[in-house]
């Protein structure tokens, strides 16, 4: 076995990255130049609910996993049987449930008594150093990310109740893709303008601390500095 060098974090994420977008492309094409077939919905549908599958299975939510398993199982049941179903409504169904989904996750940890989501990961990341004010802007952030998954899902239902098929799915394949990047750049410098006692981190560490699921030992949080 090799040694894991600080490289081979870099290299997941790129092959990560890349996937994603063959994914898109691909899914784009499915949508709005390739041929009606059974098929499509699954070409669509199923790289999605094998990764859900696999998340919680690894996250010990099983259920979900075997919903998730079952669900492309059905989903290649029907194209062999020659269902033809009717794949747009399936991709618009695709593309709001998953924003309604991350929204629901995102918002269910605001709720009085739990930890905001993104202060729950800010605190893996920087090892539990979080001052007050801290705490309370990742709270923030987590209500920004709520509103923006629930703002998505409403444009996708108002484009494509209101314009033609090739332009939602601009907006759905193309679009939302590049808008979670500007959001997450536009969070980030905002971040370091605001609070520069944040410590510098990369994906690569959000995405380790995400996967590991608890902070390695640290000592007790700061206070905010004296005005």
């Amino acid at each position: 076995m090799f040694a894991d060098t600080p490289a081979r974090p870099a290299f997941r994420f790129a092959a990560i990255v890349l996937a994603g977008v063959a994914y898109m492309i691909g899914t784009h094409w499915l949508m709005t130049r390739a041929h009606a077939s059974p098929w499509d919905v699954v070409g669509v549908l199923t790289p999605m609910l094998v990764a859900i599958a696999i998340g919680a299975w690894r996250a010990g939510q099983h259920a979900l996993g075997a919903i998730a398993a079952l669900a492309v199982a059905g989903l290649c049941g029907q194209a062999l049987a020659g269902v033809h179903v009717s794949p747009q409504v399936l991709y618009l169904a695709q593309h709001v449930g998953a924003n309604l989904f991350l929204a629901f996750g995102f918002g269910s940890t605001l709720r009085r008594g739990h930890t905001a989501l993104i202060t729950t990961l800010a605190a893996r990341v920087h090892r539990n150093a979080l001052t007050p004010t801290m705490t309370v802007y990742t709270r923030k952030v987590t209500l920004a990310w709520t509103l923006y998954f629930v703002g998505m899902a409403i444009v996708s239902l108002a484009l494509f109740a209101l314009a033609d098929f090739d332009t939602w799915a601009v907006f759905a394949n193309l679009l939302t893709p590049l808008a979670v990047v500007l959001m997450f750049g536009a969070e980030y410098l905002l971040r370091y303008r605001l609070h520069p006692e944040f410590e510098r981190t990369s994906v690569a560490d959000a995405i380790r601390s995400y996967r590991h699921g608890k902070p390695p030992p640290a000592a007790a949080a700061p206070r905010d500095p004296p005005p």
